[in-house]
């Protein structure tokens, strides 16, 4: 492809990027579904070139591990680790919860047993991406319910260390030595750079903290792809690396990487929104939007228990449980990675699974803006019976 014709599709996307942009602005929203609608659109009548699409991809997975690497940022590795240990019990009911949804619409719309089990982890894993995106856009990294919502994220991802490796090798007829393998080194490198992070984090944020600002940026940024790129080779989660790189960083440092990588975070992060929407075939919707719509409805009331039951133990007022059960509900890059495993086993696996994600990228932001009328809905006074 000629370079003009790059830059041109490339300019037009980024374009349309910042007007919906503007109009999230004016309407004081987060940008989220309008990128996804954007995404959506562009795709529709808007025919992209092959290096486009690779530059967007791309694009779309740092802007996933810049995301989590900023939210890392915001936590240190001791609060990190109290928000764990309290979150357990969340993280068992959110499994109970979330996973079976995605088993049971499997077998009832006669998808093969492997694909069911697929579709159990679509309809699990939350967008840490979209999460974290939504807590920074309304100003939320503070908030009392925020290290709930990060507990939930952080289980999620350590669950997916074991399944993933099990799925994987189970689709390739692996056997149970291989899949026993795989699993060991997924939890060992998970549990090794959690622990490095920890305990010489510090060290780390000495070594990063130059006086200038343009060294500073290289090095960080050098540093969280790298971890990021040897996490998802080892099949641990790219971004769950990027995450503790951030952990890790604390002090000045981790002020001065903030400020430094916000520009490119937003710019990536919009990129990663806009993904979702591309990868969406208009024509395969209509065969699966019921089914989308349903499951995204079940399981959007499941995800927000248990975002507002986390928040109600960490005693959270009501405000803060409505936002913490509308931040984790929308589905994300994980969801559409699970999707693809399966494809061979069950094609309306891909549009369902998109479809699904879409429908609750929309909703999870939306509710989680209007925190305050859902709230007071949810504790109005109850109106007294009247008598004939």
């Amino acid at each position: 492809m000629p370079l003009g014709q790059l830059f041109l599709e490339l300019g037009v996307v980024i374009l349309a990027l910042a007007l919906v942009g503007r109009a999230a602005g004016r309407l004081g929203i987060t940008p989220i579904p309008l990128y996804l609608l954007a995404g959506v659109g562009l795709g529709a009548f808007m025919h992209l070139g092959r290096a486009p699409e690779e530059f967007i991809h791309v694009g779309a997975e740092i802007g996933a591990v810049l995301l989590l690497f900023t939210l890392g940022l915001e936590f240190t590795s001791q609060e990190l680790r109290e928000s764990l240990s309290k979150q357990r019990n969340i993280g068992a009911l959110d499994l109970a919860l979330n996973f079976p949804p995605g088993l049971i619409a499997g077998w009832l719309l006669g998808l093969p047993p492997m694909a069911c089990v697929l579709l159990g982890g679509v309809t699990y894993l939350t967008s840490s991406g979209i999460a974290s995106k939504v807590l920074s856009d309304l100003g939320r990294l503070g908030n009392r319910e925020t290290p709930v919502i990060l507990g939930v994220c952080v289980l999620e991802d350590v669950a997916m260390a074991v399944y993933l490796p099990v799925v994987a090798a189970l689709l390739l007829g692996g056997t149970l030595v291989a899949i026993g393998v795989n699993l060991i080194v997924a939890l060992g490198v998970f549990a090794l750079t959690f622990f490095l992070a920890l305990r010489y984090g510090h060290l780390l944020s000495r070594a990063l903290n130059v006086p200038s600002d343009e060294a500073l940026l290289l090095g960080v940024l050098g540093l969280v792809l790298v971890v990021a790129g040897a996490a998802d080779l080892l099949k641990v989660s790219a971004a769950i690396g990027a995450f503790l790189v951030g952990i890790a960083l604390s002090g000045e440092v981790a002020d001065r990487a903030r400020r430094q990588i916000e520009p490119l975070r937003d710019l990536f992060a919009a990129v990663f929104f806009v993904f979702f929407g591309l990868q969406l075939n208009l024509a395969e919707v209509p065969d699966v939007l019921l089914a989308a719509t349903l499951l995204a409805v079940v399981t959007g009331a499941t995800k927000f228990a248990v975002g507002w039951i986390g928040a109600a133990r960490a005693g959270v007022q009501t405000r803060g449980r409505v936002r913490a059960g509308a931040t984790l509900i929308a589905r994300g890059e994980f969801s559409i990675l699970i999707a693809g495993l399966g494809l061979g086993l069950a094609p309306q696996l891909g549009p369902l699974a998109a479809v699904y994600v879409l429908l609750t990228a929309l909703i999870g932001p939306v509710l989680a803006r209007f925190d305050a009328p859902i709230a007071a809905w949810l504790t109005r006074p109850a109106r007294p019976a009247t008598s004939n």
